[in-house]
């Protein structure tokens, strides 16, 4: 067994005290994730770590060597029980790190818990010792773990997979407990915030039951939904029988939400929906080449369109079949996810396919040209999710069915490759699906929802919208007019304004967010005044500002609408 302590006596400096104890090869090489799974992007851990020291049984230093930029090599251990200590710096508030501080222990361990080559599937135990102060902080975790000791408490995870796929968090919780079909859930809530627990738990249960249902049984047999609530921080991360939630404290459920949750609120319930579902669609269904990942660098795929732009699907559309939110409520989301796919110039550009590969470059590093240039695999997965199983209903078959084949194959260790949704479509109708697929993924062609609506009782019509005057995405500055964004091809764009640059006049006038969008109602010529840097620039504004495509989505026969979005 592989035993990890875990320190937070200096939680006031950020740092994690970590202490290492294993019988080691001969040579020994240790090495710590480069990525966390579930998030697409090298983020370098091993930056954190400090003052990497081994001994041996008998207290004496030993060598121990960095070689690259994420392993260190022991030599001539001989089998020796070994002691390596390190520290860490965790002031990482995201789903994806560490972070310590007086009111909050947050512990990813894949970027905490150095590894052991060859030693991958042994055992593992941590214990974690809370200072005097803090030891009444409680323990939210998906790892199997207990307390005898007030303020001390052991997790055990059955190799180092599990364990660096289990965050844990320490810290004065709200939390509920509740069973959906027989299955143990736990929610809990740190952070300062007055959300409504009881509202919160009715919805929860709600859309954890569905999703069961949904797939006729759970991969996991217990669950713990982890929440940080903050001023505006957003996201979650998926593991295998827990996620990990980072939430605006105002979207959630407060003592007199409405019946019908407010935006705010649909907003949380989304992101748990999304970040469950992963527990089949990611955790459990998989790429092949993610049945074992190698985090010591990229593995990448044109695959997932499926598994983050179904779940983006499955999402909003599991909020609307729970009860939890109105079939009003969800045209709007649904019309949202639309305009966002219609308003994205790079759309054009890049397949979805192409955006799954590039996720590790271009996703996370988003700029003020990711839009013109790219596409998103959440986004447009989603609309290529809606578009099969719309088509598949059509044949007699849904994406339901699809969703749980693909769980079918998984239980019997059948994971999902290039040809899978094609073969699996073709299985479920009869039809061969390669054109009209391909014409989904691999091409910039416009997706047939104005085909596909109005086979459910839903006209599809498009109209102009105005929000982006000339093409033009801004902020109000105390210097001027921030520019976030330029539209390619707009009419800034043609006349050689950029992103920072900081608008200060148009035609005389002080420039301000109000100011543009009342040009936008007008045709004409405009001179607009901008620093570059440090540089005072003039451009010339000609034409209409540019308008922008939305969708106006409308239920015209509720009997046809009912086949698709009740079941």
């Amino acid at each position: 067994m592989l035993h990890y302590q875990i320190e937070f006596d200096d939680y006031r400096q950020h740092l994690i005290h970590v202490t290492l104890r294993f019988l080691a090869d001969p040579t020994q090489v240790l090495s710590l994730p480069t990525w966390i799974p579930g998030s697409y992007l090298i983020r370098e851990f091993s930056k954190h770590l400090e003052s990497v020291k081994a001994s041996d049984e008998a207290g004496r230093t030993l060598k121990i060597q960095k070689f690259e930029k994420n392993k260190w090599r022991l030599f001539n251990t001989d089998h020796e029980l070994i002691t390596v200590e390190y520290d860490v710096y965790a002031y990482d508030l995201s789903v994806r790190g560490a972070y310590v501080d007086q009111t909050r222990l947050y512990v990813n361990p894949a970027c905490v818990c150095l590894g052991l080559e060859g030693h991958e599937q042994k055992a593992v135990e941590v214990e974690v010792f809370l200072p005097d102060e803090l030891k009444h902080f409680q323990l939210a975790t998906g790892l199997a773990a207990k307390s005898l000791v007030k303020g001390r408490f052991t997790l055990k995870a059955e190799n180092y997979a599990e364990l660096i796929d289990a965050p844990f968090e320490l810290a004065d919780q709200t939390r509920f407990s509740f069973e959906a079909n027989g299955i143990p859930h736990e929610f809990v809530v740190s952070g300062k915030h007055a959300m409504n627990a009881q509202r919160m738990q009715q919805d929860i249960e709600k859309i954890c039951s569905t999703e069961i249902s949904m797939f006729g049984s759970a991969p996991f047999s217990n669950y713990t939904f982890m929440t940080m609530a903050t001023g505006n921080s957003y996201g979650g991360l998926e593991h295998p029988n827990s996620t990990s939630l980072i939430t605006p404290r105002e979207d959630l459920p407060k003592a007199d939400e409405p019946a019908e949750p407010s935006a705010d609120y649909q907003r949380f319930l989304g992101l748990c929906s999304h970040e469950y579902f992963h527990s089949w669609l990611v955790k459990f269904i998989r790429p092949e080449n993610f049945v074992n990942y190698d985090l010591n660098r990229e593995g990448y795929t044109s695959l997932l369109w499926i598994f983050e732009g179904f779940t983006s699907y499955y999402d909003d559309l599991i909020l609307l079949r729970s009860g939890v939110i109105s079939q009003e409520s969800y045209l709007k989301l649904l019309k949202a996810q639309i305009d966002r796919y219609l308003q994205n110039p790079g759309h054009a550009i890049q397949t979805v396919a192409e955006s799954s590969f590039d996720a590790w470059v271009k996703f996370y590093r988003q700029d003020e040209n990711s839009n013109n240039a790219g596409t998103s695999y959440y986004n447009k997965g989603c609309l290529v999710a809606l578009c099969l199983d719309l088509g598949l209903r059509l044949r007699g078959s849904s994406l339901d069915a699809l969703m749980r084949k693909l769980y079918e194959n998984a239980q019997n260790g059948i994971q999902v490759n290039e040809r899978t949704i094609f073969e699996l479509c073709k299985a479920l109708t009869g039809d061969d699906w390669l054109e009209q697929i391909n014409h989904l993924i691999n091409t910039t062609d416009e997706l047939p929802l104005d085909q596909l609506f109005p086979e459910f009782g839903l006209s599809y019509n498009l109209k102009n919208d105005k929000s982006l005057p000339f093409g033009l995405k801004v902020a109000d500055k105390a210097e001027g007019v921030m520019i976030q964004q330029v539209r390619r091809d707009s009419a800034a764009a043609q006349a050689g304004l950029s992103a920072n640059d900081v608008i200060i006049a148009i035609d005389g006038l002080k420039a301000s967010e109000k100011l543009l969008a009342k040009y936008v109602k007008h045709a004409g010529d405009y001179t607009v005044y901008a620093f570059r840097r440090d540089e005072l620039m003039q451009f010339e504004l000609s034409g209409l500002a540019n308008e922008l495509t939305e969708v106006e989505l409308k239920v015209e026969d509720q009997v046809k609408a009912e086949k698709w979005l009740s079941a």
